[in-house]
């Protein structure tokens, strides 16, 4: 019995994989705002606090890549870039990409990183990874402004197409929250997941035509190759923004269907297992 003024009691029960359930959990989550947004100010803050170069480490991370990889795919190893120069080539995707990894790398570990949180105090524990990924929000704005900068230097020109670059970007910030929902959640139970993300990365981004362009990817294999989400997603990016032409809807409506799916099974998923992760964490 609770008496007036005693607490409220929250028992937390595993949810079933049902749209009634998904809803019910979403309108929970939106009662967290406000511990969402302090907690996002929160990792910007102190990625940058103390910081000699500040907000330049959003910008120096897809920067330092594109330098090394134009030496290595445009100078030694010779990769068709579109007919455009390969630095703004390279860029052009590693920003998007950038985003993708550093959601994935720093939402993984965002539970485990929190224990004394996580096991101490009831809030939706999803906050913790979506928190990183709205972080890496922000940086993936300071690092456009450098891609701004490569358009200017090389004649880049930007069409009407480059609009299509907002919804793909959000299809992208889809991706990152799924995987950010279900990696995060696994971690808790296998640490291994954590270890193996910068190897899992690396690979993926080799499985991404990130560093060289779709068009070399022989014809026979496209069909399967376009099952990696993110192949739509960050070719499609690219392809609008710097060749200022139409998407190509096949390989992107392939990407919006798997984030479609993903998007609400991981958080389920997340929500159903939740119930066990202060015991374990």
């Amino acid at each position: 019995m609770l008496y007036e003024g005693a607490r409220p009691i929250r028992i937390i029960r595993p949810v079933s994989f049902s749209p009634v359930d998904l809803f019910r959990e979403l309108r929970g989550l939106w009662q967290y705002r406000d511990l969402f947004y302090t907690l996002t100010v929160h990792r910007i803050k102190v990625r940058y606090k103390q910081s000699v170069l500040g907000l330049a480490w959003a910008i120096l991370q897809p920067l330092s890549l594109m330098l090394i990889y134009t030496v290595i795919f445009s100078v030694i190893a010779k990769v068709p870039s579109e007919g455009v120069p390969y630095a703004v080539f390279a860029y052009a995707a590693l920003l998007p990409w950038t985003f993708f990894s550093s959601s994935l790398t720093n939402a993984t570990t965002g539970l485990v990183s929190h224990t004394q949180l996580v096991t101490k105090v009831y809030f939706a524990r999803e906050i913790l990874p979506l928190t990183y990924v709205s972080a890496a929000v922000f940086d993936f704005v300071i690092a456009s402004s450098f891609l701004i900068a490569l358009f200017f230097y090389y004649g880049v020109g930007l069409t009407i197409y480059a609009l299509y670059a907002i919804p793909i970007f959000l299809l992208l910030a889809a991706l990152a929250t799924a995987f950010s929902l279900f990696l995060s959640a696994v971690q808790v139970r296998f640490r291994d997941i954590g270890v193996a993300m910068p190897l899992l990365l690396q690979i993926w981004m080799f499985a991404t035509p990130v560093v060289y362009p779709l068009s070399a990817v022989p014809q026979r294999y496209r069909g399967l190759y376009a099952l990696n989400p993110t192949v739509g997603v960050i070719e499609n990016f690219r392809r609008v923004v710097l060749q200022g032409v139409a998407p190509d809807h096949y390989s992107l409506a392939i990407s919006a269907i798997i984030a479609a799916i993903l998007l609400p099974l991981a958080y389920l998923y997340f929500k159903r297992v939740e119930a066990t992760m202060a015991d374990i964490i």
